[in-house]
């Protein structure tokens, strides 16, 4: 598997190796020693998650503040997106700033967002099944959001006018109204 940092270090792309022929394929989606070794530390996986949304759905910004903060490796199973992880830790030389990778079925890339970063996406197949890792598990009382489209972050998302949205997205506060990591 192949890891590759973003312009933010932190947030890694992950290829796999894949072993095609007339059978079909098979590729190793995840190696829990090569992962740590790309990432520079050991990490937990406690939870598996699996979202289904139709073309133009906007999901997040969405993360955990601690004690509950969660790393995510994000891979598509079906479709496309727009994958998004926003920098969030105040301290932090790439605070507020963004990288955003296609993620897809077909190029079976995965994204790692660590702890301390938001995450978004964009769907842009007619229908997209994302499956994602996360190191803590969720909570209710730690779970914060940011509005998709602050001015303050500016995500150059694709071909989005009007996304659809859930209810609690469409009112998440700005970046600067947000409880974020760090003082």
């Amino acid at each position: 598997m192949k890891a590759t940092p973003t312009a933010i270090p932190e947030v890694m792309v992950f290829e796999p190796r894949l072993f095609a022929d007339d059978r079909g394929f098979f590729f190793e989606s995840f190696n829990q020693e090569r992962f740590a070794a790309a990432v520079g530390r050991a990490v937990t996986f406690v939870q598996d998650n699996h979202s289904r949304s139709v073309k133009g759905v906007v999901r997040g910004i969405h993360y955990q503040l601690a004690p509950k903060a969660q790393g995510k490796l994000i891979r598509v199973v079906h479709g496309e997106i727009f994958d998004v992880a926003v920098d969030l830790r105040r301290a932090s030389p790439t605070f507020g700033r963004w990288v955003g990778e296609i993620l897809s079925a077909a190029n079976r890339r995965q994204l790692w967002i660590p702890e301390g970063f938001g995450h978004a996406f964009q769907t842009l197949s007619d229908a997209a099944e994302v499956l994602y890792k996360t190191t803590d598990y969720w909570s209710r009382e730690h779970e914060r959001g940011i509005l998709w489209d602050d001015a303050a972050i500016g995500i150059r998302w694709p071909g989005v006018a009007a996304p659809l949205l859930s209810p609690k997205d469409a009112a998440a506060p700005t970046l600067a109204q947000a409880e974020l990591f760090g003082t």
